[in-house]
């Protein structure tokens, strides 16, 4: 069973508190502008570049600069706090979810859809197992065209 991760964006302000919590017990001081960097990445459905946080970092303070926006999303990655996505663009994209989980990227669009599935999981870990390794990370994008009709 394929479960839609983005599907289900209930909960957000829970999830917001939680990532600032993990913030400040990492050593991360909360400061206005990465609160609302937080908050756009938290309520983002998708996996936005630093140019789209920045510009909807801008809709809650217009004095947020691009500067603060990558100081941030590299802090925050380098803390394992956001995961980084290159997606074979010429930019990096970030999410919160840190959730294991895989990605279908549309090479048409750059659309990203995630999703888990347990098979999948289970399968992996078979093949890691019976190549006589122990898995201990790994990442999987599908990269393809939505089918038409």
């Amino acid at each position: 069973m394929v479960i839609q991760a983005g599907a289900i964006q209930a909960g957000q302000a829970a999830m917001l508190a939680d990532l600032e919590r993990r913030c400040i017990d990492a050593g991360l001081k909360m400061t206005g502008p990465r609160r609302i960097i937080l908050q756009v990445l938290r309520e983002a459905g998708d996996h936005p570049s630093v140019e789209t946080v920045h510009q909807r970092a801008k809709e809650f303070d217009s004095s947020i600069s691009i500067a603060t926006v990558y100081r941030t999303l590299n802090i925050l990655d380098d803390m394992n706090l956001v995961r980084r996505h290159e997606f074979n663009d010429n930019y990096a994209r970030f999410e919160t979810n840190l959730d294991h989980h895989y990605h279908v990227i549309d090479v048409a669009t750059g659309e990203v859809q995630e999703f888990q599935d347990r098979k999948l999981e289970a399968s992996i870990e078979r093949i890691a197992a019976a190549l006589g390794y122990e898995l201990v990370d790994y990442k999987l994008e599908l990269h393809g065209r939505k089918k038409t009709g």
